[in-house]
This record gives structure tokens, C-alpha cells and sequence, in this order.
């Protein structure tokens, strides 16, 4: 699995599974905590998460997976805006890392920017990461001015943001994409399948036969090949979680990248930031 620096030199892998939307309803436990077993088994090597995923239950069935194996994926959670304060920050990674049943969390980050104030957050941030409770952290869903903002207050440790970014949603390439590269600043992509409705286009579909593979694998090889980006697809099937691993071996040939630029516009201006 290839991987990209963090701002602090540690390594993050460039494909995660997600956990959106997991824990939310019990019936589908199961399954879903299966499908994320499966998918370290087939060698996914990071794990993405909140506490606001199922109301933390997504971080237990993250926990139950990870639990017992050898070697321990690269964990990423998030703290909700309205715990983003300087001591309610610390009490939330707290919770978080006992649902996880984990000491440290690779990477922690701000869910979206709330009513807390921004200093307070970094200042609780710094003092869980001098603790060995968090390696590095970060934000999510910070447009390019508030990346601003983050950037005179952590003193270059901000390691990533996360943020909505696919085929379908390319906003983020017109200004806060080309910032964060500035700054060697790795971009999270959620939702890399739009929610699965890039997967109903038929041109993607048209495309993907040609390049020899699946509408999801092209449109995460397309994330993969963007330089310091790196995507957490969700899905709660086994079927799925393979497939999706399979984007790793699709190689874009630059005709196939002008193929796809054509079907799917780059922005041609700045764009407010989309959330989910």
C-alpha cells in the first residue's frame, strides 16, 4: 500500500475504509462489522471514523474489529464542533479511545468548524498529542480560508483535512487543493462515489470498460493518481470492500485523465466548499 507524509513525517496510507453511516442501525451490525474485518484481512491499512458515526457506535464496531490482530491499522477519528472546546476536546478523544480500545489515535481531527473557538481546539489538540494520546492532527471540512486560519495557529503541525472531493465534486482543485500541496498538507476525500450516484452516470460506466475496470475503481484510481490526496471509500459488503481495494492496480494513461476531465469539468473558479 502507498502512502504520503504527514507535515510532522509520519506516513499515512492513500486508501482507508470508511465508516460513515455505520452503527446506525443494529440489524446491519453485523454485517458491517464484517466487512471491515474483511477488509483488513485483504490488507486495507487504515481505518476512518467519528464520534458522531452512530453516535459513537461506529467507533465500537471499529474497535471490535481492530481487536486481537498483530498488527493495528492507522486509526482516524474526529471530534464533534460542539466538544471542540479546550477541555471538552480532551474528554471527547477520551471516549473515543476507549470505544476504539486503543491508547493513541494516528490521526485526530476537527469534524467542522463550530461555535468552539478555533485556539481552544488546537490548544486541547497539542496537549493530547504531548500526552502520546494522538500522533497528529487535524481538521475536516475546512475551506481554503479557514485552512488560512488553521495555519497561524498550529504552527505547521496541521497534518490533513477532510473533505468532500470526487469526480462529480471538484471544487476543492480551484484554490484550497493547490494551498494545502503548498504546505504538504495531504487532502482526505470522503465520499469518493458521491454516495454512490457517481456510480449511476452512465459516461463513467462507458469509461470504465474501456480502462478495463469497475465505475468504483475508476473513480477512486482517479482520486488516487491526484497528488497528495487520499480516499476512505465506505461500503458494508464484502464484495465491495474487494473491489474497491482494486483501484490500487488501475493505472490512468493520460488520455484516459482527458477523458475523464471532459465527462467530469474541473472547476473554472472558486467554489464554496460542499459538505454531506
Amino acid at each position: 500500500m502507498r502512502s504520503c507524509k504527514l507535515p510532522s513525517g509520519a506516513a499515512m496510507p492513500i486508501l482507508g475504509l470508511g465508516t460513515w453511516r455505520m452503527g446506525e442501525n443494529a440489524r446491519r451490525r453485523n454485517d458491517e462489522l464484517d466487512a471491515l474485518k474483511h477488509g483488513l484481512d485483504l490488507g486495507y491499512p487504515m481505518i476512518d471514523t467519528a464520534e458522531m458515526y452512530g453516535d459513537g457506535e461506529a467507533e465500537r464496531i471499529v474497535g471490535q474489529a481492530i481487536a486481537g490482530r498483530r498488527q493495528r491499522p492507522f486509526i482516524v477519528s474526529k471530534v464533534y464542533p460542539h466538544n471542540a472546546t479546550r477541555s471538552g476536546t480532551v474528554a471527547a478523544c477520551e471516549r473515543s479511545l476507549g470505544r476504539l480500545g486503543v491508547e493513541r489515535i494516528d490521526l485526530y481531527l476537527l469534524h467542522w468548524r463550530g461555535s468552539a473557538r478555533l485556539p481552544e481546539t488546537f490548544e486541547a489538540f497539542h496537549r493530547l498529542r504531548e500526552q502520546g494520546k494522538i500522533a497528529d492532527f487535524g481538521v475536516s471540512n475546512f475551506d481554503h480560508d479557514d485552512m488560512a486560519d488553521a495555519a497561524r495557529l498550529d504552527k505547521g503541525l496541521t497534518a490533513s483535512n477532510q473533505v468532500l472531493y470526487c469526480l462529480s465534486r471538484r471544487g476543492p482543485e480551484f484554490d484550497l487543493l493547490p494551498a494545502m500541496r503548498a504546505r504538504a498538507i495531504p487532502l482526505m476525500a470522503y465520499s469518493p462515489l458521491d454516495q454512490g450516484s457517481l456510480l449511476r452516470k452512465p459516461v463513467l460506466a462507458r469509461l470504465a470498460e474501456e480502462a478495463g475496470c469497475t465505475p468504483a475503481q475508476l473513480a477512486l484510481a482517479w482520486l488516487l493518481a491526484q497528488p497528495g490526496v487520499v480516499t476512505i471509500p465506505k461500503s458494508a459488503t464484502r464484495e465491495r470492500v474487494k473491489e474497491n481495494l482494486g483501484a490500487l492496480d488501475v493505472t490512468l494513461s493520460p488520455d484516459m485523465l482527458a477523458k475523464l476531465d471532459h465527462a467530469f469539468p474541473p472547476p473554472r473558479g472558486r467554489q464554496p466548499l460542499e459538505m454531506l
